[in-house]
């Protein structure tokens, strides 16, 4: 099999890292992998398999206004299809919205390549503006299909674009996880004999950190041995970091920044927690199950109720529902046995989302499109 992606860029984000995961697990099976983005190597993240072929077309950047970006997405289009003209996909495979865009243009009129897009997020919580949401109304029939992490998402798609196949398709959970730089140690930032309640994802407003703190900071008396641990990077730092201060946390949350060995601070925490006000399906949470943790979670639009079984393996509580997320946390963080009980049972999400499962969905979604 010959199979092209094409993202936006590898910079450390859930979009980037299931494309990487994904290009390694088919190298390494011995297919023809290449993955194409828009911004420089110099921007990657993640690491790809020595087989993978990497292809950087240097256009990533915002326009200065609408003219502009039509022109800078004519070039797009245009110098993606001579790669594609190049490669010769027997695939070709978009990773989020505006990459599915481009490739379901860059393909017209090559019937020999298969296009295929995949949306990483739940569409109508991510609004694109007019130009982007109708192209993708106009352009997503053109697709052989298009890919939904959720039954929701794929509703949506089915009655607002032109999408005719669109099969639902999870991310994989990595385990064990990768190590890659930075390596960021759990043990320089957290005593031996402390409980870690741990929280991933990009610093940034839809991720609510800040609301995290202010669970933790009324939390924090009650559970004289618990920390908090948020690993990531995003805008939000310096407002986190004023706030930690401000509550007289600092000796007991930590902001260590972008890791390349989560997999260790899952292996170091008691206890995993997402306060996202929305997600698509959040890779972290699933991680977090398959290394062992009993998690508790906001139930948002999409995402963490295809994960998590409620009072099986953790806590959904209502999304914005702040008592309720204090009240679940304060529950695990309080009863040793429940955790554990959560624990063992969320360990199944290895075999839920395992890579050789979730890939195989892809690859009999391959197998009927070439027929």
């Amino acid at each position: 099999m010959k199979l092209l992606f094409f993202i936006h860029s590898l910079s450390s984000g859930g979009a980037e890292r299931v494309t990487a995961n994904l290009a390694n697990h088919w190298a390494g099976k011995g297919w023809d992998i290449t993955v194409v983005t828009l911004a420089p190597q110099s921007n990657d993240f993640y690491a790809l398999h020595p087989a993978v072929k990497r292809i950087a077309l240097e256009l990533a950047g915002d326009s200065g206004n609408v003219l502009a970006g039509l022109w800078q997405n004519l070039r797009r289009v245009f110098t993606l299809r001579r790669v594609l003209h190049q490669i010769k996909p027997d695939i070709a495979l978009g990773m989020t919205t505006t990459a599915n865009v481009l490739v379901a243009l860059a393909t017209r009129g090559l019937p020999q390549i298969h296009a295929i897009g995949s949306e990483r997020t739940h569409p109508p919580q991510f609004p694109l503006g007019a130009l982007w949401e109708g192209l993708r109304r106009h352009t997503y029939g053109r697709l052989a299909a298009v890919t939904a992490l959720t039954c929701e998402s794929a509703d949506w798609l089915r009655a607002y674009t032109g999408a005719q196949r669109v099969p639902v398709i999870p991310n994989a959970a990595l385990w064990p996880f990768p190590i890659q730089a930075p390596r960021l140690t759990p043990e320089l930032f957290c005593q031996s004999e402390r409980f870690i309640v741990l929280a991933v994802g990009r610093l940034s407003e839809e991720k609510q950190m800040g609301l995290l703190l202010e669970v933790f900071h009324f939390l924090a008396n009650q559970h004289p041995s618990w920390d908090l641990v948020i690993l990531g990077e995003g805008p939000q730092r310096l407002t986190l970091q004023d706030q930690v201060r401000v509550t007289g946390l600092e000796k007991r949350v930590f902001l260590p920044g972008r890791a390349g060995n989560v997999g260790e601070w899952y292996e170091r925490a008691d206890l995993y927690v997402m306060s996202s006000r929305v997600e698509g399906f959040p890779n972290t949470l699933a991680e977090a199950m398959a290394h062992g943790l009993a998690v508790v979670s906001f139930d948002c639009d999409t995402g963490p109720r295809d994960i998590i079984r409620h009072e099986v393996d953790g806590l959904l509580v209502p999304p914005g529902d702040v008592a309720a997320l204090t009240a679940a946390l304060d529950r695990l963080m309080d009863d040793a046995t429940l955790r554990q009980q959560f624990a063992e049972r969320a360990v199944d999400a290895r075999r839920r989302f395992s890579m050789a499962r979730i890939a195989g969905t892809w690859e009999d979604l391959f197998k009927e499109i070439m027929k």
